[in-house]
């Protein structure tokens, strides 16, 4: 009988579609059960959000939050923890400290958050309250006529930079969940038509409006703006946050050199609207402000945060997953990106705590620089990978790379860059956790620096593997803003994504050969350099100094 049970389950193996895979029947029940019953991730979040967070690069909150993820994998029994740096080039900041009051005609606590690498204010400053509304769109000679008349004006002042943006109640809000039906049909190979990945809110593909050759760009209205106030004496610079239900998105100064501006916050919508209509009224308006912020020289160094599983037979070939560990630091970085660190340490450990013995190794990458443009993830893959044009000794040994990186919502389905087959294999990897609401896997093949950094990975030409989840409240309350914190994070939802990219790793990790890859002929070609496009989600006049990828 137990000849004839073994000879059946190899006939089983044999006829598989999966022919390479570990044909373990019990291994998914397996990662259900670690993963949903004895999860770490909430404990993980924790940490990361409310003890380390916010983890802004350079700073040392990030290098601590990546030091305790190390020590707590190698807690896991995973091997080879170490922080791996890279040249940020610019010093890390903090804000230490800040308040903010009007002080008349009323007397209340105003809500800001400090745009990062900007000064402090060396104590409590106080100053009547200035408003500067430029022309919209202006051509230079515009802008510099604007300058010259105010230009008395502005000493000691308090600058309210741009006219109050008036934001629209949301009567429609944008549905949570993904349509599984629609989903179905994006992941199905046999559409004729089947969509591609998404891009990220805001990201590449959003509508951009062609400039105008006579008109200053807002980043040009932004560089000016800060010269102008610098060198006229405005004690402050204020900028709207133009967004609804007190949501703010601080970003950095683009210039990332605290001596090319002022003291500068961005107010709460609901604040900077009371301050417009007072001035508008007539009434002086006094405000007062203090700012600590410091400077970390040291900061120039940046750090990926790394730990593995090794393999065994095939342990040169790796299996990576990973998301960035660095944040903005309106709030302490929940839904972006702790929640992806969190995740994909968690899918690793499932798999170290059910004893799997991982043909390829796996290995876990925590990123920095992902909010200044993919720069931890794109210093790694140069320094190891290299890319198809420029191969390193190591380029053909990443199996793939798993990314996640969308907010809170359920993983839904996976972009995998590469040719049908490579999806082929990921989408059957996935297959078993449709219960848990993953539709599948389409094949990518954009080479694109996008929003997040599997791109860095598709880029170089290796299989990059991007996430699709549910958008739940990501792209409206808890991208970049000061409402991204542990609270908005949905337990069931991110123990189900861990699960599902613990069996697609194990399954990767285990098959006899990597996944197929674009041929010399197939592999699309690197696109040409393009300018890069302004941000869209902050008043355009006069342009706030920041930058975001």
């Amino acid at each position: 009988m137990l000849r004839t049970r073994s000879l059946s389950l190899l006939l089983v193996l044999l006829l598989s579609p999966l022919t390479g895979f570990a044909q373990d029947p019990d291994i998914n029940a397996k990662i259900r059960k670690e993963g949903m019953e004895n999860s770490k991730i909430m404990r993980t979040m924790h940490y990361l959000t409310d003890v380390y967070g916010p983890r802004l690069t350079g700073s040392p909150n990030h290098k601590a939050a990546g030091e305790w993820a190390i020590k707590e994998m190698q807690s896991w029994g995973f091997e080879n923890g170490h922080l791996e740096p890279w040249d940020f080039g610019h010093p890390g900041w903090l804000n230490e400290r800040f308040s903010a009051h009007i002080l008349s005609p009323v007397k209340d606590q105003l809500t800001c958050e400090v745009l990062a690498w900007t000064p402090g204010t060396n104590g409590t400053v106080t100053g009547q309250a200035f408003q500067m509304i430029a022309p919209e769109k202006p051509a230079q000679e515009e802008l510099t006529a604007y300058f010259a008349g105010i230009k008395d004006k502005i000493k000691g002042k308090i600058v309210m930079a741009g006219k109050h943006t008036i934001v629209p109640v949301t009567i429609n809000p944008s549905p949570k969940r993904s349509d599984d039906q629609q989903l179905k049909a994006r992941y199905d190979p046999n559409n004729p038509n089947p969509g591609q990945f998404g891009g990220r809110p805001g990201g590449p593909g959003a509508n951009q409006e062609r400039p105008d050759p006579a008109k200053l760009t807002p980043q040009q209205i932004g560089e000016q703006t800060d010269k102008f106030l610098l060198e006229n004496g405005a004690a402050i610079r204020v900028n709207d946050a133009g967004r609804d239900h007190g949501q703010i998105r601080a970003f950095n100064n683009r210039t990332f050199d605290v001596t090319k501006v002022v003291p500068t916050v961005v107010m709460r919508n609901e604040d900077y609207g009371r301050i417009t209509r007072l001035l508008a009224d007539g009434l002086p308006v006094e405000l007062e402000f203090n700012i600590v912020n410091h400077i970390y020289p040291e900061g120039k160094t940046s750090y990926n945060s790394v730990a593995e599983i090794p393999g065994t037979d095939k342990k040169d070939e790796v299996i990576m997953l990973g998301g960035h560990l660095d944040s903005w630091h309106a709030a302490t970085g929940a839904t972006d990106n702790a929640v992806g660190c969190a995740t994909m340490m968690e899918a690793a450990r499932i798999l170290k705590a059910i004893g799997v013995k991982p043909r390829r190794t796996i290995r876990v990458a925590l990123w920095g620089g992902e909010e200044q443009g993919l720069l931890g993830s794109q210093a790694y893959v140069k320094e190891h990978f290299g890319s198809f044009e420029e191969p390193k000794p190591d380029f053909n040994k990443l199996g793939a790379y798993f990314n996640i990186d969308s907010g809170t919502g359920r993983a839904r389905g996976a972009g995998v860059f590469g040719p049908p087959e490579a999806a082929a294999v990921v989408r059957q990897a996935l297959a078993p956790f449709e219960d848990l609401g993953v539709m599948g896997a389409i094949a990518t093949k954009g080479r694109n620096l996008a929003g997040t950094d599997s791109s860095s990975f598709s880029q170089a030409g290796l299989p990059g593997i991007g996430m699709q989840q549910d958008p739940i409240e990501y792209g409206t309350y808890t991208w970049h803003t000061s409402l991204d914190t542990y609270e908005r994070i949905i337990e069931d939802d991110v123990k189900k994504s861990a699960v599902a990219i613990a069996a697609a790793v194990y399954q990767l990790a285990m098959r006899d050969d990597l996944l197929p890859r674009f041929t010399k002929e197939q592999m699309p070609p690197l696109p040409k350099p393009e300018p890069r496009p302004q941000r869209v989600d902050r008043p355009a006049t006069p342009a706030s100094p920041e930058t975001k990828n």
